[in-house]
């Protein structure tokens, strides 16, 4: 078996109807014999939203805590696109930064990758599961939610493939 990871952007789970097209996709793919990797980016216009949303609260919003906001985009993606792949009967779940972990280093808003426990998604996706991680977030040494920073979906997927 082949172990790929699939990268959904914003614009591809932007709606329900996406998010339901992109599981079809998945399971192709599961279907070829492949072990998947799922990993979302937030709904197109979600992480701007939530951005918007933190500064009508405060121009000086607390990093940290703009962190734990904004990774609250990708989880959302993360949990409908395992609702659309147990729709097709397909076993899957989603693990969220901190619960692999994924271990990064550096300022909120802009940390970077260091380390993935791969542990967990090993053994699911070996077991026929399909495993979704919202992409841009992880944890850091001192367990606080931290941010890819813009693009960072894209960053992670890359990590998750070089890593798995």
């Amino acid at each position: 078996m082949t172990k790929i990871v699939i990268k959904f952007g914003g614009t591809s789970v932007g709606s329900v109807e996406k998010i339901l097209a992109a599981s079809k996709i998945v399971q192709k793919e599961q279907m070829k014999g492949n072990e998947v990797i799922v990993v979302v980016s937030a709904m197109a216009g979600k992480t701007n939203k939530l951005i918007e949303e933190s500064k009508k609260i405060s121009k000086n919003f607390n990093t940290r805590e703009l962190d734990v906001l904004l990774a609250t985009g990708e989880q959302v993606t993360a949990a409908l696109m395992a609702g659309a792949l147990s729709e097709l009967n397909i076993k899957s779940k989603t693990w969220l930064g901190w619960q692999l972990p994924i271990l990064t280093e550096g300022k909120n808003s802009n940390a970077r990758i260091i380390n993935i426990n791969k542990e967990k998604i090993n053994k699911f996706i070996s077991e026929k599961g399909i495993a979704i991680i919202p992409g841009f977030q992880g944890v850091s040494k001192d367990g606080d939610i931290t941010t890819i920073g813009r693009g960072g979906s894209d960053a992670s997927a890359v990590a998750i493939a070089k890593i798995f």
